[in-house]
């Protein structure tokens, strides 16, 4: 099969504020060492311009080559190498950017990211995810989609009686966390032995909209398990899943690596790869094409399905690179669409 040279442009939430070691950079980066362009683009970077047309601002390090990823994103910010583009001359544009960045600071621009998302993918450019399903991903209702065998016990709303109530139900203990969000922000752990101030806790999260209450998982002690999934299957490059634990190293109940977790290798088991049979049908037909399962014991606590990183520490661990991989399967599905352009945006990002 004939190679194919792709223009695949990245959105971030901010140019400025990316990091070398992130999983986009790196998505970049081996894009460009397989002789792909590697364009990045802020949230903020579009236009859709009085004839129709759509452009965006973006940047692309200049250098023929790179081995260095933070050699490559400072090129990438250099000011004097933005360029205004249109998007029909992208082939992918993948939507990395994390709404949990924006949410306080810049709440219009999560809305933006998925609505040019869904003019970008009309005009012809695969887009992944598929932005029509990550709009409704904004919200964390979207994970209550999946089968309830893999979701821990929840509860949504704003009454503090019904909250309260169903801590009781699970026995005083809980996590509280607001329905907007992700990235660990606003997660509380309750025990109303420890703890009697629950009505204090439920009124500032319900300030700034729902509340959701769902069981503790005790083997949260020892943090969670990200696993990255590509078109519905665990990602696996020589035999290692781009799999890792992520542990506490405070007293802080999340394990978020933005939160101070701490990676180390992990043994794939039985019961998380049936997990992923599970989700794995509503993952395909949403056109989810990358996503970061978060894994406690034998539940799933979210699915990361905007910007799921941590594929450095995944390498780290296993001595596996696994970006050119994903780079590998948007080649295939660029081809796929020179041969059937019928294929809807959704269908081609997990097919």
């Amino acid at each position: 099969m004939k190679d194919v040279s792709m223009k695949i442009g990245f959105v971030v939430n901010d140019v400025a504020t990316e990091q070398d070691y992130y999983t986009t950079n790196r998505l970049a980066l081996a894009a460009r060492q397989m002789g792909h362009e590697a364009w990045f683009m802020g949230i903020g970077d579009f236009a859709y311009q009085p004839d129709g047309t759509l452009s965006t601002k973006a940047r692309a390090g200049d250098a023929k080559s790179y081995r260095s990823l933070k050699r490559h994103l400072a090129d990438v910010k250099r000011p004097d190498v933005e360029q205004l583009i249109g998007i029909e001359e992208f082939d992918v544009v993948m939507l990395r950017n994390d709404p949990a960045d924006d949410a306080e600071s810049a709440p219009w621009a999560n809305n933006a990211a998925v609505a040019f998302g869904q003019l970008f993918a009309a005009a012809g450019v695969l887009v992944v995810n598929d932005p029509t399903t990550l709009a409704n991903a904004l919200s964390k209702a979207y994970f209550q989609h999946f089968p309830e065998v893999v979701r821990p016990r929840t509860l949504i709303s704003r009454d503090e009686q019904l909250i309260s109530d169903f801590v009781d139900e699970l026995g005083g203990r809980a996590v509280l966390k607001p329905l907007q969000g992700s990235g660990g922000s606003g997660v509380f752990l309750i025990d109303r032995k420890e703890a009697p101030n629950l009505n204090q806790i439920i009124e500032a999260i319900s300030r700034d909209g729902y509340v959701v209450a769902q069981e503790f998982l005790p083997d949260a002690v020892n943090g969670d398990v990200r696993m990255f999934v590509m078109n519905g299957k665990p990602l696996k490059v020589d035999g290692e899943y781009a799999a890792f634990r992520r542990s506490n190293t405070t007293d802080d109940i999340r394990s978020n690596m933005s939160a101070g977790g701490k990676a180390t290798k992990v043994a794939v088991t039985d019961e998380m790869l049936e997990m992923v049979d599970v989700v794995r049908p509503k993952l395909v037909v949403d056109g989810m094409f990358l996503v970061g399962l978060d894994i406690v014991g034998d539940k799933l606590m979210e699915i990361n399905v905007f910007s799921p990183g941590g594929l450095g520490s995944a390498q780290e661990l296993y001595g596996v690179d696994f970006a050119p991989r994903i780079i590998e399967e948007l080649e295939r599905k660029v081809r796929m669409r020179q041969h059937y352009p019928e294929i809807d945006n959704r269908s081609l990002a997990t097919s």
